[in-house]
């Protein structure tokens, strides 16, 4: 099992309103893996802005998915996530 920092774990999931997330999210909490102050919102529509944001990012790779090694798809798709991070404003270089 892999130890996630205090700033790695999250405060909030969304998710759609399928009964089986709630039943899985309260068995990780019983295990110790999500603390008991994490929130779950089964708000339909909260998920779909997460989902959205994928939209350009599937649409990059579609054409890529015959890539021979999975070295050069690793790092094609971390290109794409680079430069998606860049245009959004999520990367600051320090200058």
């Amino acid at each position: 099992m892999r130890i996630l920092k205090d700033w790695g774990k999250p405060k909030t999931i969304n998710t759609d309103k399928a009964s089986t997330y709630a039943v899985a999210i309260k068995a990780l909490k019983e295990e110790g893996r999500y603390s008991e102050e994490l929130k779950h919102r089964q708000i339909k529509y909260l998920n779909n802005i997460v989902e959205a944001d994928h939209r350009k990012l599937k649409r990059l790779i579609k054409p890529t998915l015959a890539l021979k090694s999975l070295k050069t798809a690793y790092a094609t798709i971390k290109g794409f996530e680079l430069i998606r991070m860049f245009k959004k404003c999520q990367i600051h270089l320090g200058y």
